[in-house]
Order: C-alpha cells, then sequence, then structure tokens
C-alpha cells in the first residue's frame, strides 16, 4: 500500500519550500550605447536651445540608411540639424531635451525660421549662377 500522507505545511500559510538566501543587490547597469547616444544628442539639443531663445522645436525625418535628422527651430528663429542614428534615440533624445515635436516641417515652422544673408546668397548662387561652391581638390 502506498503512502498518502501529505508533508506538512506550515500554519501561516506558506509554503514548504526552504528559504531561498537573500539576494544581493542589484549593480546598477550601465547605459546602453543607444541611450548614451541619446543623452549626448540631448545635452547638444538642449544646448541649441540655451542657446536661441530659451527653446526650440523640431521634427525628425529619416534621410537614410542609419540616419535620422532632428531639425531643430530656435525660439529665435534659428535653426540647425542634428543626425540620430536610429528613430528611437532621436526621439529618446528629444525627450530628455524637453523638445517639442511636430509631425511635419510644415508652414508654421518654417514661418519661424530666420534666414540669414548666407543662406540667401547659397539658395541664389544655386539658382542663378552666383557663388557657388568651391571647386575640388585636385588629386
Amino acid at each position: 500500500m502506498a503512502d498518502t500522507t501529505q508533508p506538512e505545511t506550515p500554519e501561516s500559510g506558506q509554503s514548504a519550500a526552504q528559504p531561498s538566501a537573500p539576494e544581493a543587490p542589484a549593480k546598477p547597469s550601465k547605459p546602453s550605447k543607444d541611450e548614451k547616444r541619446a543623452e549626448r544628442l540631448a545635452r547638444q539639443i538642449t544646448a541649441f536651445a540655451t542657446g536661441h531663445g530659451g527653446g526650440a522645436e523640431g521634427q525628425i525625418a529619416h534621410i537614410g540608411r542609419g540616419a535620422v535628422r532632428i531639425a531643430l527651430v530656435g525660439a529665435d528663429g534659428e535653426w540647425g540639424v542634428l543626425v540620430a542614428p536610429s528613430q528611437d534615440s532621436a526621439r529618446r533624445a528629444a525627450e530628455i531635451a524637453g523638445l517639442t515635436l511636430r509631425d511635419d516641417f510644415d508652414g508654421e515652422l518654417a514661418a519661424k525660421v530666420r534666414t540669414g544673408p548666407y543662406e540667401w546668397t547659397r539658395m541664389a548662387g544655386i539658382q542663378l549662377g552666383g557663388p557657388g561652391n568651391p571647386p575640388a581638390a585636385a588629386s
């Protein structure tokens, strides 16, 4: 005949399993390569915003394999571009920096951009035969 007795369980309702050893405190994990990139981009976004009126808006767009553009427009109308390796790192950088993101670089955002003489000369130079790029160095 088989023994049909059940193992005793403690009266407190805990399982009869052996108590486990106390867990070692978790070591803080090192930030991943993507997180470091996002933090560096966030510092650049913050520096741009601080240097151009204290605020900025931006728009993220895919520009090619392994590259995403973050177009920035400062509160004073100055603009700049940063390149991130992925959508995720660009969005994370914008989140860390507190950047207001737009879905499109639409008319409202474009109207805030202030272009200077350099941009007008370059645009006219390309279209009207004005100053172009310097000739390539002979090799």
